[in-house]
């Protein structure tokens, strides 16, 4: 195994970064997600009373141990308390502001048997790749739409979805957004840098289900059931020099999406005490109706969903959170205050959809299907102002 110097936190002692590594790399926020106490923390959810809840809201730094009590069902009967917490935070730490960024889709090859997912190698669905003359098209219909933050998304094919080909999509896509990021299949640190040198600074990772059995159970096939491989994956694109990394969980998947919630906070947690020059965002994403017709085993209601919100915004001030167009205009709307971030619009989760339409087949179902415009004038009317770029690169 060979060692690579990271810049990271001056006091901290190199990650051993490996290819295709056994085990978790020590010293990385892998690591510290796997070494997660999830038993004492599922037994702190269950038997959580109202002051230890009442603590946890008031903590000027909350523990995990805290954000445990803030997902207990006696913290679900002070959700009221929890969002007018998490508000105040988010106003204090946001400002009346979120960001509105597109995703592009560039292919849905892909070789690996994922049971939830429309892109899945199982499915009979038409297929499509963008040639770089569509991407391009399709990345200034973006542009003249406003967006200037981009998340590039694709299958897992590395062979059509190359790494030559996403390096040469960044470089075609860069001129024309402030920030390009990348939700595609996993790579190692190598290539994560020459991303970043065509112009991406961003890598997000859904790990799926931070339960190795869920994970093993609904990965049958490709490169992706190597669980370990893709829980690193953030590490080796902050090793690399991402400036935003992005983590989540694929709620209903997992019987029991509480301990989920306690996996993914301790990832965001360790991200952000090892990367600390990082971005840390975190999704939380619902399944929706896809090709395959998988249903969730644990689908987490309205309110549920809101709790979880909450706390994650009370245990980590300055956690970046997104909401997508999987979910509905009106929780959207009412939930924005309370700790959202960034939110996408407008979206297509099929390759193309934006300059022309496409046939092939989407990765799956929106809920909030108003344009770019109509979002930002549903922001503007209460009050939070939609930020279309925040930041220039140097």
């Amino acid at each position: 195994m060979t060692t690579i110097p990271v810049a990271a936190r001056p006091d901290m002692a190199p990650i051993a970064i490996d290819s295709r590594p056994e085990q978790a790399p020590e010293g990385s926020a892998a690591a510290a997600v796997l070494a997660t106490p999830l038993t004492a923390l599922r037994q702190r959810v269950a038997s959580a009373a109202p002051a230890q809840v009442d603590r946890a809201l008031r903590a000027a730094r909350p523990t995990l141990d805290d954000f445990a009590a803030l997902l207990s069902e006696t913290a679900l009967d002070h959700l009221e308390e929890l969002a007018a917490r998490a508000a105040q935070i988010t106003r204090a730490r946001f400002g009346s502001a979120v960001r509105l960024f597109s995703p592009l889709y560039l292919s849905n090859e892909c070789v690996s048997t994922c049971t939830y997912c429309g892109f899945s190698a199982s499915n009979t669905i038409a297929r499509r790749t963008l040639r770089l003359d569509e991407v391009e098209s399709e990345a200034r219909e973006l542009a003249r739409r406003g967006f200037r933050h981009v998340l590039l998304v694709a299958g897992e094919h590395a062979r059509i979805v190359s790494k030559d080909y996403l390096e040469k999509v960044v470089q075609v896509v860069t001129p024309l957004f402030a920030q390009v990021s990348v939700e595609v299949q996993v790579w190692d640190t190598a290539t994560y840098r020459r991303l970043l040198d065509a112009g991406c600074d961003g890598v997000v990772v859904y790990q799926e289900s931070y339960d190795p059995g869920t994970y093993s159970e609904v990965h049958l096939k490709g490169k992706k059931r190597n669980y370990i491989w893709r829980l690193a994956a953030p590490d080796r694109a902050a090793e690399a020099g991402m400036r935003r990394l992005g983590i989540g969980t694929l709620l209903g998947l997992h019987p029991e999406w509480r301990s989920e919630a306690l996996l993914l906070a301790s990832h965001a947690d360790a991200l952000a005490r090892r990367w600390w020059r990082c971005e840390i965002q975190v999704a939380l994403p619902r399944l929706r109706p896809a090709a395959g017709g998988f249903e969730p085993s644990d689908p987490i209601d309205d309110r549920s969903f809101t709790q979880l919100l909450c706390a994650l915004r009370i245990f980590m001030p300055d956690l970046a959170i997104t909401m997508s167009t999987r979910e509905s205009p009106e929780l959207r709307d009412g939930l924005v205050r309370l700790g959202v971030t960034s939110m996408s619009a407008g979206s297509h989760t099929e390759p193309g959809g934006y300059a022309e339409s496409s046939d092939a087949e989407p990765q799956f179902e929106i809920s909030d299907t108003r344009s770019p415009a109509e979002v930002a004038s549903a922001l503007r009317a209460m009050g939070i102002e939609p930020v279309w770029k925040d930041w220039q690169r140097a």
